[in-house]
């Protein structure tokens, strides 16, 4: 199936403002949609039989910086079945409420693979998956201060008594 193919699939499922937007033009095309959206597609885009992504291969977590405010969110599917993939894109906020964490709801319940995907966003990135079944640290020790992934990490100057800055 076509990217093109994917997207009308998509777009007889749901409503017209759903995508956000279509990069076609793109090595590797993708869509964008609200962060609101998500569990929502990506359950569609396992359990509806002409599409039937049963992998999800990636979770790329990139820090927009202070200045916009926002991380993306780039997820990677592949029908390992149908022969095709799709990349999707969400955009949220560096933080949500009185939470200084940005927030997005978990897709570990559709792939079992995002589980450790969002742990490692969480750990290297801050970013916190609502509904995730064990949301930990995976790479750094569970008392590490921050997200070094971030563009406003601040390194650690000792971690129990070891010199960490170099």
């Amino acid at each position: 199936m076509t990217f093109e193919e994917i997207v009308n699939q998509i777009k007889i499922k749901f409503e017209e403002d759903f995508l956000i937007k279509i990069n076609e033009n793109q090595i590797q095309p993708s869509i964008e949609i609200s962060p609101s959206n998500l569990v929502e597609l990506c359950s569609f885009l396992k359990s509806d039989k002409s599409l039937y992504f049963d992998q999800l291969s990636c979770i790329t977590a990139i820090d927009n910086g202070l200045e916009q405010n926002t991380f993306d969110l780039i997820y990677h599917f592949n029908s390992i079945l149908k022969e095709h993939f799709l990349t999707l894109k969400t955009t949220i906020p560096r933080s949500f409420g009185n939470n200084e964490l940005p927030v997005i709801d978990s897709v570990s319940s559709i792939w079992r693979t995002a589980d450790w995907h969002e742990r490692e966003a969480y750990d290297l990135m801050g970013i916190r998956f609502e509904n995730h079944p064990d949301l930990r640290r995976i790479l750094l020790p569970n008392d590490w201060e921050g997200y070094p992934l971030r563009k406003d990490y601040k390194e650690q100057e000792v971690y129990h008594d070891l010199k960490v800055k170099y």
